[in-house]
């Protein structure tokens, strides 16, 4: 059933200065670029929360009492619309109080405004097109099942990889950008099994953020939480870690 209170439309959602704290850096890039008239947002005491609506996604920074609490409230007023969130860690157990959520998984935002330092092997990186499409497609779904980004991908704009001595693919990775700012988002560093440790996903990502950072002035990335190899190359070069984030769905009666 839609509320009767019609949400809040284009908060501005850098009134309270959240995005020059620690742990918001996700307000910063992720919604810096304003978007058009009709974007649903909402600010409070503490916290920010911007609408996703495509995707039915709310994500929302700051303390995760008041964040947990804007959560709740744009569900209630759009318990249609909002079927997922991201918010600081802890979010997710106190909208648990009151909602069933499922899906949990722990992220951590990442960004850089600098150039890493040259990676060995970083001089093998190409860029590549869409007529690799199918075999990058083949690639990641060899060894990187999972991955977030797929060829002809909307918001790609730029494929890259490291072929071996015979012409062979054994490494990837792609920038994309954050779906509701348009941020470079670097996605699916993936890695022939084989080759590993020979620093070549450190070389693709250090490829890939060096070419945002001259041409965006920045870059980002998510990691997950639990990923301590991830974590190690991201800090070496020279990613901020400064937002735990946790996403889950919204589970209610019926909804797919």
């Amino acid at each position: 059933m839609q509320a009767t209170t019609l949400p809040p439309r284009t908060a501005d959602l850098f009134r309270q200065g959240l995005e020059r704290q620690a742990g918001s850096a996700l307000l910063r890039f992720g919604a810096a670029r304003r978007r058009p008239a009709d974007r649903i947002s909402w600010s409070g005491d503490g916290a920010a929360a911007w609408l996703d609506d495509a995707r039915g996604h709310l994500w929302s920074v700051g303390d995760a009492v008041p964040a947990a609490g804007l959560v709740l409230r744009a569900a209630h007023e759009l318990s249609d619309d909002v079927r997922e969130f991201t918010g600081p860690l802890g979010t997710e157990a106190l909208v648990g109080r009151h909602l069933a959520v499922t899906d949990v998984v722990e992220w951590v935002f990442r960004w850089t405004l600098e150039e890493p330092p040259v990676q060995r092997a970083e001089e093998r990186v190409i860029e590549l097109d869409k007529t690799h499409h199918g075999e990058l497609l083949a690639f990641l779904n060899e060894h990187s099942p999972a991955h977030s980004t797929g060829p002809g991908s909307s918001g790609v704009s730029l494929w890259t990889g490291i072929r071996d001595t015979d012409g062979r693919l054994v490494a990837c990775g792609a920038l994309s950008s954050l779906r509701d700012s348009g941020a470079p988002l670097m996605a699916s560093v993936a890695t022939d099994a084989r080759q590993r440790g020979q620093g070549l996903g450190a070389a693709l990502t250090a490829w890939l953020t060096r070419y945002a950072v001259r041409r965006y002035g920045f870059c980002t990335l998510w990691q997950l939480a639990d990923n301590s190899p991830a974590e190690r190359l991201y800090t070496r070069l020279g990613y901020r870690n400064e937002d735990p984030c946790v996403s889950a769905r919204i589970a209610a009666p019926g909804r797919p």
